[in-house]
């Protein structure tokens, strides 16, 4: 029989499970993701497939048909295969109830309806029957192919019911109304579901950090997740997860003199980042790359708002913003604390004389990051003023070849002292102190400065010269 949605089913894989439904005597269906991408023109390699019956025993069966290793995910009552470029995951159709104090369900088997009733949003919960008598069939018994069309993230039940069983479907919302928009199609979360979360928004408390900080690096992915910010301010979940990018809202007023709201300021920085770069961790910097100035702000009769310091306390701030989200505590953190710190440098060259030594110490704190710093602080430049920015941006290139220049000539991205402390204890004979660290600072100062270069036989010779005037003799 055909349908109008028969093109979208036309992969082997949606006929073999056809017949080992028809062979088991169960009923078998296309249902989530996969469905609504078909719909949106969207590639998607990932097909869910809820079976009335054991996911786990018929996708046992599947895997037996065309020779693939099925891995089972006995805990979640899932299984998953791979074919033909696809992964294929089957669960058996349940229904779901939740206890106040946990996001985890009580789980009973059910029907294809029930399945559909525990589905986070209308467009979530469309299915294609795989059976043989109505194949390729949709199943919509909550209108999404209606939302879509209209753009529009709707719950099937009650939205204070959905979010309150499970806090996350918040988070899920503002992820799907930011992933799913492009410039001709804008998607929106209905009116009754953002008030819904500003009433369920303490409800996040029962989330792990994990989840939490899942769903906002995917946010942070889509490519424009500025949207995703905006929509959880408004639906008053940004202070639950993210009080500190929450207090950089709003403008304060004071003798008539305001500020730029940082907040808006600070997405279109991550906005700017994200049509460059696919970076996550420097687009996390680009988030909170002015979270410091919440904290240092200041307004000076005669001078008007200032914000001294801020690169140095944002940076300590990022330690504890990743802590607390369970966020990487490695490489990535310091990674994101660094740019943070550096941020205002290439703009205070920009500003001031364009010096080799501001340069040599600009590559040595920023070592083999420094493409990903430019990239950060051309992503701040954000006036609306044409000729300020014009003028920024011409200044901007005079700095960046001048870091091509100083790079080339004294080599010192990811700057190695050529003096150690092992090779000053050896010529002097002398055991770990302090004067070890003061000469091993004046030779790194002096080629910071351009005095000497940066290489073994000029070091050595300032060494040797700084250690006499320090009292110290060779031992050979």
């Amino acid at each position: 029989m055909s349908t109008l949605t028969t093109q979208y089913v036309q992969k082997k894989i949606f006929k073999i499970v056809s017949q080992t439904a028809r062979e088991r005597g169960v009923r078998a269906f296309a249902i989530g993701g996969y469905v609504r991408d078909c719909f949106l023109g969207r590639e998607c390699n990932d097909i869910d497939i809820v079976v009335e019956g054991s996911g786990i025993d018929f996708a046992c069966a599947v895997g037996e048909k065309i020779k693939a290793h099925v891995t089972v995910f006995k805990n979640f009552g899932t299984a998953m295969l791979h074919f033909e470029g696809d992964e294929i995951e089957f669960v058996g159709a349940r229904k779901e109830s939740y206890r106040r104090e946990s996001r985890n369900p009580i789980v009973e088997n059910g029907t294809l309806e029930d399945d559909q009733l525990r589905r986070d949003f209308t467009i979530n919960a469309m299915a294609f029957s795989l059976q043989e008598d109505d194949f390729g069939a949709l199943v919509d018994p909550f209108g999404g192919i209606k939302d879509l069309a209209e753009g529009i993230i709707r719950t099937p039940l009650d939205p204070d019911t959905t979010y309150s069983d499970d806090p996350l479907r918040m988070l899920r919302a503002v992820r799907f109304a930011t992933r799913l928009s492009t410039p001709e199609h804008s998607f929106s979360i209905v009116p009754e579901s953002i008030e819904s979360m500003r009433r369920m928004a303490p409800r996040m408390e029962i989330l792990s950090k994990e989840r939490i900080a899942e769903e906002l690096n995917k946010m942070l992915m889509c490519d424009r997740p500025s949207k995703a910010f905006y929509l959880m301010d408004d639906a008053g979940l940004l202070p639950e997860i993210l009080p500190w990018i929450s207090a950089l809202k709003g403008v304060e007023n004071i003798d008539g003199h305001g500020h730029k709201d940082i907040f808006a300021h600070s997405l279109a920085v991550l906005d700017n980042v994200a049509a460059v770069s696919d970076n996550l961790w420097l687009r996390w910097a680009a988030l909170l790359h002015d979270v410091g100035k919440a904290v240092v702000k200041k307004y000076e009769p005669g001078t008007g708002w200032t914000f001294r310091g801020h690169d140095v306390v944002g940076s300590k701030m990022v330690p504890r913003i990743f802590g607390s989200l369970k966020l990487p505590l490695d490489e990535k953190l310091k990674y994101v604390k660094k740019l943070v710190w550096l941020h205002m440098r290439p703009i205070a060259l920009v500003d001031d004389e364009v010096t080799d030594s501001a340069v040599r110490r600009l590559l040595f704190d920023a070592g083999d990051d420094i493409d990903d710093l430019m990239t950060l602080c051309n992503a701040d430049i954000t006036s609306r003023n044409p000729v300020k920015v014009a003028k920024i941006k011409s200044n901007f290139e005079l700095v960046k070849r001048k870091l091509v220049e100083v790079e080339e000539k004294d080599a010192l991205r990811n700057f190695k002292n050529p003096i150690t402390g092992d090779y000053i204890m050896e010529v002097y004979g002398i055991e770990p102190c302090n004067t070890i660290g003061q000469i091993k600072e004046i030779v790194k100062e002096a080629i910071l400065e351009g005095e000497i270069g940066n290489n073994f036989e000029e070091a050595d010779a300032l060494m040797r010269k700084t250690a006499a005037e320090l009292g110290l003799k060779p031992c050979k």
